[in-house]
């Protein structure tokens, strides 16, 4: 990492402390020349902060990765949003020959037969095409909290992405769940429907499940795997050896699946 990467990134999260969301993508946007992507998964933090982005009509990108495996709920958000916000979120699909190849040899649902199975799907359906969209960017933004899970417990609001040579910029880490469904429904932004259905994490759908009572945020996706491996490739934050005893998931956020819907 260089050092000049790692300075900046500490900077700017400095001086995004105390911005309300707004507050930190104009600082970001007014200190960062270059190109800016935020990737979109189209879940709840992701809706929050493209709202944010649409409402400062930002020059920020707003893209997707369509892993091809999608809830159908997800791409009728994702119309949704579009028509509402008047927006093009551009989507980055899988290598053809990456997704056949892999089909052929381990089966449509191959990636249940180990983790390195199910990393290698995460591989070519998510983690490649990112590295399309984030060619030449200078910032990436993302909608990850602290709160999500033990793997993303020091999620800090800006960091150096020492791999993709980048400023890795996370505007709501310090936001609870509570911040974000609060914002969602005071400014009526359209959000998936799963989330009212006992899904906070939504992924594709053959390794996203809902939670139970008293489950973290994320133990519905590959929930097949202990919790320390359940990462895609994208946001590799925490390495397995850094979770200590205490630390594990159950320990931080977790999401009561009787919560009433919000209020569009």
């Amino acid at each position: 990492m260089t050092l000049e990467l790692a300075q900046a990134a500490d900077e700017l999260a400095a001086a995004m402390t105390g911005l309300d969301l707004a507050g930190r993508i104009a600082l970001v946007e007014r200190t960062v020349p270059g190109r800016l992507v935020f990737t979109t998964s189209l879940g709840i933090e992701d809706q929050a902060l493209t709202h944010a982005l649409a409402m400062a009509k930002s020059r920020t990108e707003i893209v997707t990765l369509d892993t091809g495996r999608l809830f159908p709920e997800t791409y009728d958000v994702w119309a949704e949003t579009e028509s509402a916000y008047g927006i093009r979120i551009r989507a980055y699909a899988p290598e053809r020959e990456a997704e056949e190849r892999f089909v052929r040899e381990d089966g449509i649902n191959g990636f249940r037969h180990s983790v390195a199975a199910r990393q290698a799907c995460c591989g070519f359906r998510k983690v490649e095409p990112l590295a399309r969209a984030l060619a030449g960017a200078e910032v990436w933004f993302t909608g990850l909290r602290a709160g999500q899970s033990a793997n993303r417990s020091d999620t800090p609001l800006a960091e150096a992405d020492e791999a993709r040579g980048l400023i890795k910029v996370n505007p709501l880490a310090d936001w609870t769940r509570a911040d974000v469904d609060a914002f969602v429904r005071d400014n009526f932004i359209p959000y998936n429907v799963l989330h009212d259905r006992g899904f906070p994490s939504i992924g594709c759908a053959p390794c996203t499940r809902a939670v139970r009572v008293g489950e973290p945020e994320r133990a519905g996706r590959w929930w097949w795997e202990q919790e320390s491996k359940k990462e895609c490739g994208l946001h590799v934050h925490v390495p397995e050896a850094s979770v200590q005893p205490g630390q594990e998931a159950a320990a931080f956020e977790t999401t009561n699946l009787k919560t009433p819907e919000m209020a569009r």
